[in-house]
């Protein structure tokens, strides 16, 4: 059984590693969310780190319901903080602790481990990920209403080729744990990197 908040302590502590690391450059590198640079993909992630269920809801309602505006306003609330404040706020945050606790910590893993790849491709900076986190993170992205998955995925048997995981029945889509996480979170240029039958349809509903 996966301690999953354990395993969410463990990917912000390489987070953290890596984001010491970087250049301010680097930092203002886009990522793989559109219109973000790796700052914006830290600063969203630790924005919500702030918030319990009340102060979550009260965002949301901010944002007229939609998420997408709540992540802008999330943005707009940090928007002074600079690399060093936000590197402050993630040690504070190793060990996830506010709205992120939810789902047992599996917000803060999944969450966390799909944005740092979104930081770490842009920069070639690329890593392997333990088998230990990402398959707690690939089941729950396929059904967290954020990532909105279950359209792009229904009717695909998506399997990893460098570890045990499979889910789902239809045509198979394989290829490595993480670029199949990405590609579930619907992030395009990746799906090119799996194979089989489903690939074509995975890759045109994320272009879509």
């Amino acid at each position: 059984m996966f301690d999953v908040t354990a395993l969410a302590a463990a990917e912000r502590a390489d987070l953290a590693v890596l984001l010491r690391s970087l250049t301010p450059q680097q930092w203002q590198t886009p990522s793989l969310c559109a219109g973000w640079s790796v700052r914006d993909v830290v600063t969203h992630m630790l924005s919500y780190e702030e918030l319990n269920p009340t102060g979550f809801a009260r965002r949301y309602a901010r944002g007229r319901l939609r998420l997408y505006r709540a992540n802008t306003i999330g943005l707009d609330d940090y928007a002074g903080h600079g690399p060093q404040q936000l590197l402050d706020l993630l040690d504070r945050s190793i060990r996830p602790r506010g709205f992120t606790t939810a789902f047992g910590g599996r917000i803060a893993l999944t969450d966390g481990m799909i944005h740092q790849q979104d930081i770490r491709r842009p920069l070639g900076i690329l890593r392997e990920i333990p088998a230990e986190r990402l398959v707690p993170a690939l089941n729950f992205a396929r059904i967290a209403p954020p990532l909105g998955a279950g359209w792009r995925i229904r009717g695909l048997r998506l399997a990893a080729t460098d570890f045990d995981w499979a889910a789902g029945r239809g045509p198979e889509v394989r290829g490595p744990g993480e670029a199949l996480l990405l590609c579930i979170a619907g992030r395009r240029g990746v799906a090119e990197e799996l194979e089989g039958p489903g690939q074509a349809i995975l890759r045109a509903r994320i272009d879509r």
